[in-house]
């Protein structure tokens, strides 16, 4: 971290204030990827309080604890969406299940693949899209070179910081991270650029 610090400073004078106003970002690895897709899938589109609510229910569905995948698909849609989950997002978790027991996703050499390698393993499972793996790379996986360029947060702040008069394009914000040699470091930047707008990303 350390490094990265040292380099955003160096190459971008915005970020420079930034890392001399806040304190270091802490992220930390783990390899529960199983139960962060789960979650991701759950906590789509509504508030922290909402997604805790009905992860706890579905997990209480099944004696509390996580269900395996084999669990979940022995499980139909209305038993999933009497816990809170939307239609949508119960087909989600079977889809994410059903894929796991086929080896269609397979988490054991994850850590091995490249950033656009795991987009595109990822995304194969409905309600996956890419803002939800630049998530998972950066907040589960501790890739440090991520660019969540989709993300509205980072869109509003690269906006404020940069001068636009509009809220910048995803183009935009690469052209933007590009421009100021945010690589290798892309993800330290943008937890800058969230905290820049008093938000309060993962760490």
């Amino acid at each position: 971290m350390e490094d990265a610090l040292l380099h955003l400073q160096k190459v971008d004078a915005h970020l420079a204030e930034l890392i001399t106003h806040y304190p270091a970002p802490t992220f930390s690895a783990h390899t529960d990827y199983y139960e962060a897709l789960v979650s991701s899938i759950i906590s789509q589109q509504l508030s922290v309080k909402a997604a805790r609510s009905i992860e706890e229910k579905f997990k209480t569905l099944f004696g509390g604890e996580l269900p395996a995948p084999e669990q979940i698909i022995a499980s139909d849609l209305e038993q999933l969406r009497a816990v809170g989950l939307s239609r949508p997002k119960a087909s989600y978790i079977l889809d994410l299940a059903q894929k796991i027991i086929d080896g269609s996703v397979r988490f054991e050499k994850l850590d091995e693949l490249s950033n656009q390698t795991i987009i595109d393993e990822l995304t194969k499972i409905k309600g996956i899209g890419v803002w939800t793996v630049h998530m998972f790379l950066i907040f589960c996986m501790r890739r440090l070179d991520v660019l969540p360029y989709g993300d509205l947060g980072i869109r509003n702040g690269i906006g404020k910081l940069y001068d636009f008069t509009l809220i910048p394009t995803p183009e935009e914000v690469m052209f933007i991270a590009t421009k100021n040699n945010w690589h290798p470091y892309e993800s330290v930047a943008s937890w800058y650029i969230w905290r820049s707008l008093q938000n309060t990303p993962q760490s």
